[in-house]
């Protein structure tokens, strides 16, 4: 199991609720002494990053002939990659994976936000087009240009290529391994995800994608939990205990079937009341 809390945890944020690098070392403790060559991976995240993604999934195929991705509830972004690079999904009706349009954090004003890879590449094309049909609007362009730092548009055009080419690999070489134009369904099912066009069609990077669209994309291998009530039972069974433990300081657990696990958590600050007064809650 590969699970973080960043959906009980509101207005908390924290990098380590995301598919970082460190997550492989996880991985490594949870799958030493483990013999079985197939996986069943119970994927509970809001993505992070598509390069910690490779690295995690890549390890894991060291490991593993077979490996089954479950998803319970939400598999997003960089974590919806990692589901691509299984051999099959199961996943419920209700559950739901994401674009894998890269974001990118860009300094705003306020600090820092992320604004989609698509959108930077949209808006430069955009100032450049209305600059030369009228110079007058240079002024209302700079402030926004100016946050757009050398390289950045070229970072942004290599990302979602990145992302796309790391899914498409996965799809060819795992799931899609006995199609015989098995290359061409897997730069179709990738740019489903990821390309501008999809851009366009999924409009934000939360929007779900669930198992009815999934299974319109021809080669996805993906089954609904609800056919199987014993798999089903299993599953929310290991999902309810996990959303009970996010209840506490935990915030990340990676986990295996005997016990081993990696266990990041977070204590609250209490701050010292003065002498003669009430703490605050």
């Amino acid at each position: 199991m590969y699970a973080s809390a960043w959906l009980g945890k509101s207005g908390f944020s924290d990098p380590a609720l995301t598919v970082e690098p460190d997550d492989v070392h996880a991985l490594m403790e949870c799958c030493n002494g483990v013999e079985e060559r197939d996986l069943d991976l119970i994927i509970h995240s809001p993505g992070g990053s598509a390069e910690a993604a490779e690295q995690m999934l890549n390890y894991l195929r060291t490991q593993f002939d077979n490996i089954r991705c479950i998803v319970p509830l939400q598999a997003k972004s960089a974590a919806t990659m990692l589901a691509l690079g299984g051999n099959e999904i199961v996943m419920g009706l209700h559950s739901e994976l994401g674009p894998i349009d890269p974001q990118i954090l860009i300094p705003v004003p306020e600090g820092q936000r992320f604004a989609p890879a698509h959108a930077i590449l949209r808006d430069f094309d955009r100032a450049k087009k209305e600059i030369a049909e009228d110079v007058a609007v240079l002024p209302a362009w700079t402030p926004i240009l100016r946050a757009y730092s050398g390289g950045l548009l070229e970072f942004c055009t290599q990302q979602i290529k990145l992302s796309q080419e790391i899914v498409a690999g996965w799809l060819e070489r795992y799931m899609l391994r006995h199609w015989d134009n098995r290359a061409q369904l897997a730069k179709r099912i990738s740019e489903h995800f990821g390309s501008e066009a999809s851009y366009d069609r999924f409009r934000t990077h939360g929007r779900p994608i669930r198992i009815e669209e999934l299974r319109q994309l021809q080669g996805l291998k993906v089954m609904a939990l609800e056919d199987d009530q014993q798999l089903q039972d299993a599953v929310l069974s290991i999902y309810h205990a996990l959303d009970l433990t996010f209840r506490g300081p935990a915030i990340k657990v990676v986990e295996n079937h005997l016990g081993r696990r990696k266990v990041r958590a977070v204590q609250p600050l209490v701050p010292q009341a003065a002498p003669g007064t009430q703490p605050e809650q």
